[in-house]
């Protein structure tokens, strides 16, 4: 069981981070970490001692004054390296560097000097540590505005603003979960180091490059294919994945569902089309019996859709590590759909009187062997 604590916890990749440890508690006890402690010495000295690992993520990406984003950055690291002293603690400290460190910006100055310090430390400890250098992270729950451009740019499309391109740049672009694998791995090959100091600059590879435009044609195409249609965009590729995964996330789940479908009707009954998409993927069916719940699960990579056809049913779903339920009531006779989130336990009860007949829709044919579903209670 490895301890470990991060810093920057509530961040955008420190929450992932958080998250994705607590699926597997038999590896990983999470050292809760509050942004206080870097006001407390003693606090910050008891959370020190209480890691094997330590991910610092906290820092200052932007402020009006660069001299702040240098002088907090690299004040961070300090107080790390002092705790420890204090403490008489040597944890393995990863530290999110960036490759902001090869321009001449603050930032990335300020980022190549706390990883400088770490080593220092480590070199004189005999302590572990490994300095990351990390390109542009996109995912779910990013900052519009903050942590990247694709955050703004899902921000800005999923409220019909119109986004613009400073500078067209080419962008290394990293996703979180991919990210995150590669922390882990590092923390799990560096616990089998015995009795000796290790210091290693690492370059995260980064998943894909792409221009600035052409990413704002793909998210465009996305935003006006799902809002006008419900169309899901083809899939099949892991970037367009998790890039329609992220856009998904900045919807305003409130106002856009339940999303209704179009019914037709004649003397044989009725049709509905569900599920547009320009990928393949599973479709279920299922009844649901006046009373029951199913589900209260959440997934980390899958698109999922649940449409009510007949019944009345109640679907709820709620981001992992929020309070905030969204609940949406479906009935058959007008038919509709929820979308179910990455990182959103959900289920669905049926809360009339009669059977309910949903059609469920996931972008991957399930696997018992990898099934990316993980029981929760919304």
């Amino acid at each position: 069981m490895i301890r470990v604590g991060i810093t920057g916890q509530s961040g955008f990749v420190g929450t992932h981070l958080f998250n994705t440890f607590g699926l597997y508690p038999d590896r990983f006890l999470r050292i809760p970490f509050k942004d206080a402690f870097f006001e407390n010495k003693l606090d910050l000295q008891d959370f020190v001692l209480s890691c094997d690992v330590i991910i610092h993520l906290a820092a200052l990406n932007r402020h009006n004054d660069n001299n702040v984003i240098l002088n907090t950055n690299v004040a961070l690291v300090e107080q790390i390296i002092q705790a420890c002293k204090a403490s008489n603690s040597s944890p393995h400290i990863l530290f999110s560097s960036s490759t902001q460190e090869e321009k001449d910006n603050i930032y990335g100055q300020s980022k190549k000097k706390g990883r400088e310090l770490f080593e220092n430390w480590a070199l004189s400890t005999g302590a572990l540590f490994t300095g990351l250098i990390i390109p542009n992270v996109f995912g779910p729950f990013g900052n519009p505005y903050y942590n990247s451009v694709v955050a703004t740019f899902c921000y800005q499309l999923s409220r019909n603003e119109t986004p613009k391109i400073e500078i067209d740049g080419d962008l290394k672009l990293i996703y979180v979960a991919d990210l995150i694998s590669c922390i882990i791995k590092k923390i799990e090959d560096a616990s089998l180091i015995i009795g000796s100091a290790k210091i290693e600059r690492y370059e995260v590879p980064y998943n894909l490059t792409i221009k600035v435009s052409s990413l704002l044609n793909k998210l465009t195409l996305f935003k006006n294919q799902y809002f006008e249609n419900g169309t899901f965009p083809d899939l099949s590729n892991s970037f367009d994945r998790n890039l329609f995964n992220t856009f998904l996330s900045y919807v305003d789940h409130n106002s856009f569902f339940s999303f209704p479908l179009k019914k037709y009707i004649d003397d044989r009954g009725s049709f509905v089309e569900v599920v547009k998409s320009n990928s393949g993927g599973q479709v279920s069916f299922s009844t649901t019996l006046p009373g029951i719940t199913r589900g209260n699960h959440f997934h980390t990579r899958k698109a999922e859709r649940f449409a009510v056809i007949k019944g009345k049913a109640r679907i709820e779903f709620r981001r992992i590590g929020t309070e905030e339920k969204f609940i949406f009531e479906l009935d058959g006779r007008r038919p509709s759909f929820v979308d179910m989130p990455v990182w959103f336990t959900h289920n669905i009860t049926n809360i009339g009187d009669d059977e309910v007949y949903t059609i469920f829709w996931i972008n991957e044919i399930f696997d018992s062997t990898d099934p990316d579903t993980f029981f929760e209670l919304v």
